[in-house]
């Protein structure tokens, strides 16, 4: 009975300590650990070479920040990988991967996907997660601090294993940003948001719907049911998008410069 008092004293201190010590987190802070994971990221990745798409991306990227209305620290780069992927950091630090570019099709869809992802970072569900997250540590992992090997241990995705594997910053955010899905509700306000934002930039929001038609067949049926995924299933999403279209077009009828479909990926 002793030994189980002292262990419960001892669990009772050690839990009193991690709530002192538990960071005061705010938005400029973690903007700031955002910029230094991206950094590690730019020169670690393979950074894609194709003039092209890299454009298309860049001009995509500014078009969408601009109709956030946001001042955030933008940037954007291609990722060279197969990765059917785009990101976007709290902060406005963004990536595409090439894997997703012949899947989208249109420069209209690139903007439908990328509105989505900085939706997230304006939105600021990634920030909430990311304080949750660092809070959280205290009382097991210290995930700011994450090791490459324990970063690889902790991974469930590849792409949370290739940030770990850089080290640094980056394997703290693979752990806070990767693996810390967002929830349905964070994603369904991305989208809805996000299709806001690409009308607003002077795409045709209709593209929208017909991006998550590629995306799943893009996945050839390996989607989990919608019941057990934290995300909306892809036809959960064409349904509110087509809900929420007649308010987009009525947004993008008032852009002042139209791309419609914008140009085709090759």
């Amino acid at each position: 009975m002793k030994t189980m008092r002292l262990i419960a004293l001892l669990m009772t201190s050690m839990l009193i300590s991690c709530s002192t010590l538990a960071p005061k987190v705010n938005e400029s802070d973690i903007n700031a650990e955002a910029a230094k994971a991206y950094a590690e990221i730019k020169t670690k990745s393979k950074i894609s070479t194709n003039k092209e798409w890299t454009a298309m991306v860049q001009r995509v990227a500014d078009r969408i920040a601009k109709a956030s209305g946001e001042n955030f620290q933008w940037e954007v780069i291609l990722i060279d990988s197969p990765e059917v992927n785009a990101w976007c950091m709290p902060g406005g630090k963004m990536a595409v991967y090439t894997g997703i570019m012949p899947v989208l099709k249109t420069e209209g869809a690139l903007a439908a996907v990328m509105g989505h992802e900085v939706a997230h970072a304006t939105l600021r569900h990634g920030m909430e997660g990311y304080i949750r997250a660092k809070q959280q540590s205290y009382a097991g992992i210290l995930i700011a601090g994450a090791t490459v090997v324990g970063g690889q241990l902790l991974c469930k995705t590849d792409e949370c294993r290739k940030w770990s594997a850089l080290g640094g910053v980056a394997a703290g955010f693979a752990l806070t940003f990767l693996e810390r899905k967002f929830s349905r509700g964070d994603e369904t306000s991305a989208d809805k948001k996000g299709q806001i934002y690409m009308a607003k930039a002077g795409y045709d929001p209709k593209e929208s719907l017909v991006l998550w038609d590629r995306m799943n067949a893009a996945k050839q049926g390996a989607a989990p049911p919608e019941f057990i995924s934290t995300h909306p299933s892809d036809q959960t999403r064409k349904n509110n998008l087509k809900g929420w279209l007649p308010e987009a077009e009525s947004v993008y009828a008032q852009s002042p410069s139209k791309y419609g479909l914008g140009a085709t990926i090759k």
